[in-house]
């Protein structure tokens, strides 16, 4: 599965009681599906997963998986501590057509946290898992960091496709790229590269039946004109039912998670990001990644200079309860997170606006 792009980690909405709005939580992915990001990642941090009951994580996957648009790439947080709950989750996700499970690194039992607990954790889980894995790194919240030597030993198991780094440490995001630089993997993509979806495939066989035999591509090779170099693709095009689409070698995939370094972060290797700050702002996310891609260095370093304050005090500081106003003045709902994390001051959320006032998506 190709995970190149911006993908935000929805919030889960809640009423004033704390109980969870669905139909603005499908109001909300509605209106991310009709953006530029590459897809969706459910049940995060960001997601409050860890307030939620596990009724609750199933009904929040059941809603998302419903309102999403069949191109946008669905990622499950399905990470619990054991890796029999993980893969209870995991399971129903791929149940409802997720295209990803994302597992965070187990981290209650601190002291037992060795290399060898993790290798056999998400081994365990990659073995068993009917979805492509990708490890969740997130050291502010957990107090764990995998070690980059961990990753890369991870990254040989054929269902470990990437990583979401969200540490903040771009050197380690070059050293797991490194380390990792070997591994080639087929994806099936469009015939513009973009990530193609079990979803996209069942609403294509409902339209053309073509035959899926093998179509030269004339000037292939100009498609990517411009654009940062990538793994070699196939030169032919097969239809499946109504869709185009082509094979793309790719390698393990590194995507990070803050905000203020996605720039210096993809020229270290990494091919996306998962931003909390996405949430508020996708446009605005997306426009770094678009400017890199298309090998502008100076208009990427400008997009990232443009949110890199409001993104580190709104969601890197103030956290959740910053993101979701951060929404609410972006034309999506946020509303109030579940206690203990508590509501905004008046002056709190006059400083968001001040950040916000010029990063309208």
């Amino acid at each position: 599965m190709l995970l190149q792009g911006i993908f935000p980690p929805i919030t889960t909405p809640f009423y004033p009681d704390g109980n969870v709005y669905y139909k603005k939580l499908e109001a909300n992915v509605e209106r991310y599906s009709r953006t530029p990001v590459a897809g969706i990642v459910v049940l995060g941090s960001t997601g409050e997963a860890i307030m939620l009951s596990d009724q609750e994580r199933r009904d929040v996957l059941k809603a998302t998986r419903e309102a999403a648009a069949p191109n946008k790439v669905l990622v499950a947080g399905t990470g619990i501590e054991s890796a029999i709950e993980t893969l209870k989750l995991t399971e129903y996700a791929a149940e409802l057509g997720y295209d990803v499970a994302m597992v965070r690194t187990p981290h209650y039992y601190k002291k037992q946290m060795q290399p060898a607990n993790m290798l056999a954790f998400y081994r365990t889980v990659a073995d068993q898992s009917p979805l492509p894995v990708i490890i969740y790194n997130f050291p502010q919240a957990t107090g764990y960091d995998i070690p980059a030597e961990v990753v890369i030993e991870l990254a040989e198991h054929a269902n470990v496709i990437g990583i979401k780094e969200s540490s903040g440490d771009v050197e380690k995001v070059r050293r797991m790229v490194a380390g990792t630089r070997h591994i080639q993997r087929s994806a099936t993509v469009t015939e513009t590269f973009e990530a193609v979806t079990p979803r996209m495939l069942a609403k294509a066989a409902t339209g053309d039946r073509g035959g899926g035999e093998l179509v030269p591509v004339a000037a292939l090779a100009g498609g990517e004109a411009g654009r940062r170099p990538s793994a070699p693709s196939s030169s032919a095009v097969s239809m499946m039912g109504s869709l185009k689409t082509r094979q793309k070698e790719v390698g393990f995939q590194v995507l990070v998670g803050a905000a203020h370094k996605v720039e210096a972060s993809l020229e270290a290797g990494a091919v996306g990001a998962i931003l909390a700050f996405a949430c508020a702002a996708p446009t605005a996310c997306y426009e770094i990644y678009a400017a890199w891609k298309e090998g502008d260095g100076p208009l990427a370093r400008l997009k990232q200079e443009r949110i890199a304050n409001a993104s580190q005090r709104v969601a890197g500081e103030l956290g959740i309860s910053g993101v979701k106003y951060g929404m609410d003045l972006n034309g999506y709902y946020g509303g109030p997170a579940r206690l203990p994390l508590l509501p905004l001051t008046a002056g709190i959320k006059a400083e968001i606006e001040g950040f916000m006032a010029d990063i309208r998506n």
